[in-house]
């Protein structure tokens, strides 16, 4: 029996399941890598993420082989055509593939009809699996991520004292949202220059028939394990000391702030996420940093990032097309073109991804989704928008942090009220409302901000369904308090923006 290892454009490094299944038998085990255009072309995927992935799955194939792997590397129009030539030239009989991370693909694999068995091998891309994460859901009334972080925490003893946690409190969160007061100078990120095979994936997306959307130059990411392993250093070493305070904050111009510029990594397996939070523990008890920035740091890894993947395996298959306030609002042309809205904050981040394929949490959550939610968009809209544009995203990312987090969409399953908040939020938190055409203390009026006259509408379109959740009832009382013709107003300029998003 021969078999064959199919290694996927996110299964990128030495140690996954498929991998190690056959390391003792590397000579005798045939390797394929697939480029598939098709695949490239099922979304309009941002021009750097196309760039990234397939640069980075040239360089590990090279890897592979230096390591005495035989690997076939294949450029093709599908995956299927490559992979039946390849079974039949090495005479594979068994096809081994690490099991995907997302739901579409591993559907996909399993259906395609090859001459020879399909085996899905356990998935070890992350510290908890799928089964783990039912285990620990099962019975519970709310999975809220703090338990599931605290939980992690003791699991893997990370930050722990015996059973306390060091410093004895679990998420110091609340040290972590200074607003950008003053001239703030983060350090700068650790950028890279393209090789040759980078240069030519850039070439070869340029001339093919991809998306035309976001730069595709300059292209400053990683794309082998060295050089994601030196952007860890050089984070852990320049920029997690300040990483903490200003984690929420957003300024005009600053694309990174303090933030690691890590998932890219993380979600290719160019980086483990055990190495990165044991650099972060190793960094705060070596280098005496302050703990809010490392618990703040090894939060959004062992906390959020398992918590999402975890959640996203143990929904329902029907999760994607969740859509608790029936919100069909369809996306605005601005998502695709920064240039054509007037509002400073949704220009400043939209011009960010559409030049690097990136923004941080707090853009992507308080400023596009919270934007999103509060105008009645699609949630199926802004999560294909989301999943197009970032170059972190994939769909086991992009479902719960947009349909769940972002859009309440799910009802509740994940948060535990909408992430919704006026121009008050942006403007303590960014100086985006400084350019703007707009002014972040009116709702009425000309110049009132969008986000304002979206807000209130929105409390007041869905206030019965609102009511249910315990944490914003305090706020709708303020409806009661608001005059009649002010309301009439909001909802009347909330409704002319929407019809202008179906022009």
């Amino acid at each position: 029996m021969t078999i064959g290892i199919w290694i996927l454009g996110d299964q990128l490094w030495m140690e996954q399941t498929a991998l190690q299944s056959c390391v003792a038998q590397r000579q005798e085990t045939p390797i394929i890598l697939i480029e598939s255009a098709r695949h490239g072309q099922e979304r309009p995927y941002h021009r750097q993420k196309l760039v990234l992935v397939w640069s980075a799955m040239r360089h590990f194939a090279e890897e592979l082989r230096q390591a005495g792997w035989a690997v076939t590397y294949e450029i093709a129009e599908d995956f299927e055509t490559p992979l039946q030539n390849w079974i039949q030239a090495e005479g594979v009989s068994e096809l081994r593939v690490m099991s995907p991370n997302d739901r579409p693909f591993s559907r996909y694999i399993q259906s395609l009809d090859l001459p020879c068995e399909i085996k899905l091998v356990p998935n070890n891309h992350f510290l908890w699996t799928a089964d783990e994460f039912r285990s620990w859901a099962k019975g519970r009334k709310n999975l809220l991520m703090e338990y599931f972080y605290r939980e992690g925490r003791k699991r893997f003893q990370v930050l722990m004292e015996g059973k306390n946690p060091v410093g004895g409190e679990w998420n110091l969160d609340k040290e972590n949202r200074k607003p950008p007061k003053g001239k703030l100078n983060p350090p700068e990120p650790l950028w890279f220059e393209p090789d040759e095979t980078t240069q030519a994936v850039i070439d070869s997306v340029k001339s093919g028939n991809f998306s035309s959307y976001g730069q595709i130059e300059p292209f400053r990411w990683a794309v082998t394990r060295s050089q994601a392993l030196q952007v860890l250093e050089r984070f852990i070493t320049d920029r997690l000391p300040t990483f903490g305070p200003y984690q929420d904050a957003m300024v005009a111009g600053e694309e990174t702030m303090w933030h690691a510029l890590l998932s890219p990594y993380l979600n290719l397996g160019l980086l483990r996420p055990m190495e990165v939070i044991a650099a972060a523990e190793k960094a705060y008890y070596e280098q005496d940093l302050a703990l809010s920035s490392v618990e703040g740091l090894i939060r959004q890894i062992l906390g959020w990032r398992e918590y999402m993947h975890g959640l996203y395996h143990y929904v329902d298959e029907d999760y994607p097309q969740r859509n608790a306030f029936n919100h069909t609002q369809p996306l605005p042309e601005f998502f695709w073109d920064a240039n054509q809205t007037d509002m400073n904050c949704l220009h400043q981040t939209l011009k960010q991804v559409e030049e690097l394929g990136y923004a941080h949490h707090i853009q992507r959550l308080m400023v596009l989704s919270n934007f999103s939610l509060i105008a009645g968009l699609s949630p199926q809209e802004v999560e294909s928008w989301f999943h197009s544009a970032f170059i972190d995203a994939y769909d086991w990312v992009m479902q719960t942090n947009v349909i769940g987090m972002g859009l309440f969409a799910d009802g509740g399953i994940l948060a535990s009220k909408p992430y919704a908040a006026s121009a008050n939020y942006i403007n303590k938190m960014s100086d985006y409302c400084k350019g703007c055409t707009y002014k972040p203390t009116h709702r009425t009026g000309d110049q009132a901000c969008p986000f304002n006259f979206f807000y209130w509408d929105f409390l007041d379109r869905h206030r019965k369904k609102l009511q249910s959740q315990g944490r914003m009832s305090f706020i709708l009382k303020n409806l009661d308090k608001m005059p009649t013709d002010e309301l009439e107003e909001i909802r009347s300029r909330s409704t002319q923006w929407r019809e202008k998003f179906r022009r």
